[in-house]
C-alpha cells in the first residue's frame, strides 16, 4: 500500500475508532493486511497533524487537528461538500476538481478558511489549483481539505 492510500486508511481508522497508541494503529491496519512499522507512522503522524484529543472509551485518542470553520456560513459549507469531487496533492500544488462551473465557489471557500498553507489559488470551470510554499505543505493541507470535506 503506498503512502497516502495507507494515511487515508489511518484517518478513515481514527474515525471510527478510538485508538491511542502507535502500536494499536499498527494492529488495526494490521487487521486490513498493512504491516507497517512503527517507524513508519511516526512519520505518518506527523504528515497528517494528528494530535492527541479527548476520548470517550478511552482518556486520550489520535484525532486531526481541527481547521477552523467558523468563517464560513453553512451555505458555504454545502456548496462546497457539494460540488468537490476529488482533491489530489502533486509537488506543491493541490489540483481540487469539481463539478462543472463550481471551481470558483471551491476558491472562494478555500480562501475564506484562510489557511496558512495557501499562497494562492486559481479557478477555471471544474478545476482549482492551490499553491502552496512547498511539497509537504500541499500533501498536509490536501489531507486537511479532504478531512473539512469529510466533515463540513
Amino acid at each position: 500500500m503506498v503512502r497516502n492510500q495507507r494515511q487515508q486508511a489511518i484517518l478513515k481508522l481514527i474515525s471510527e475508532r478510538e485508538i491511542d497508541t502507535q502500536e494499536g494503529l499498527c494492529a488495526a491496519l494490521a487487521e486490513y493486511g498493512v504491516s507497517v512499522t512503527q517507524a513508519t507512522i511516526s512519520r505518518d503522524i506527523k504528515d497528517l497533524h494528528l494530535v492527541k484529543i479527548a476520548g470517550t472509551e478511552k482518556k486520550y485518542r489520535y484525532g486531526v487537528e481541527q481547521v477552523e470553520l467558523s468563517g464560513l456560513n453553512p451555505k458555504m459549507r454545502n456548496l462546497f461538500r457539494e460540488c468537490v469531487v476529488g482533491i489530489r496533492a502533486v509537488n506543491n500544488l493541490i489540483l481540487v476538481k469539481t463539478l462543472s462551473g463550481n471551481a470558483s465557489t471551491a476558491g472562494m471557500v478555500v480562501d475564506q478558511l484562510k489557511l496558512k498553507e495557501v499562497m494562492g489559488t486559481v479557478a477555471g470551470d471544474d478545476t482549482l489549483l492551490i499553491v502552496c510554499a512547498n511539497d509537504k505543505d500541499a500533501e498536509t493541507l490536501s489531507h486537511q481539505l479532504n478531512v473539512i470535506r469529510e466533515i463540513l
